[in-house]
Parts: structure tokens; C-alpha cells; sequence
């Protein structure tokens, strides 16, 4: 009897043994595992703004040829109401001068 139970106890600490190494094991793995999560998270982070970049540089164009085109149609804009203005001034000057030089027209 005494020497199963010296076999029983025996087999006892080997599976303890074991469960302590598989422990360790998982436990190396786990942070073997996030290690490399962050390692490629930092990776990620370093390339993030290099993906960025064509996208604002296109947004950018696109912003630039519209603000090109908008002074652009308010300069045509702009041009046609002071040539509009102008001509009602030169027609307002002459009525007024028709008026006070010939007042029963």
C-alpha cells in the first residue's frame, strides 16, 4: 500500500508538474501574442499618416480649383455689375441733364 500511494503521489506532482509548465507556456504565449499586437499596432499608427496623405493632397487640389473657380465666376461677376453700374450712371447723368436743361420734357 505504501507504495502506491508513494505512486500515486509521485504521479501527483508530475501532473502538477505539468500543469505549472503548461501554465507558464500559455502565459508566454499570451504575452507573446501582445507583444506582437502592439508591435503591429505601432506599425499601423507609423503608416497611418502615410495613408493619409495622397487623400488630403487630393482634397486639397479639389479645394483649390474650387476656390480658382469660384473667384473666378464672382470676378465675372463683379466686372459685369460695374459695367451695368457705370452705364446707369452715364444714363442717370444724361436724364438729369435733359431734365434741368429742358424742364418741359
Amino acid at each position: 500500500m505504501d507504495d502506491t500511494l508513494q505512486r500515486l503521489l509521485a504521479a501527483e506532482a508530475r501532473a502538477q508538474a505539468l500543469i505549472d509548465a503548461a501554465s507558464h507556456e500559455r502565459q508566454r504565449m499570451i504575452d507573446e501574442a501582445l507583444a506582437m499586437a502592439r508591435e503591429a499596432e505601432s506599425r499601423f499608427e507609423a503608416s497611418r499618416a502615410g495613408l493619409r496623405v495622397p487623400f488630403l493632397d487630393e482634397a486639397q487640389g479639389r479645394a483649390d480649383q474650387a476656390v480658382a473657380e469660384l473667384s473666378r465666376k464672382y470676378g465675372e461677376r463683379q466686372r459685369t455689375l460695374r459695367e451695368l453700374a457705370s452705364r446707369h450712371e452715364s444714363e442717370a447723368v444724361d436724364a438729369a441733364l435733359s431734365v434741368l436743361l429742358d424742364p418741359t420734357a
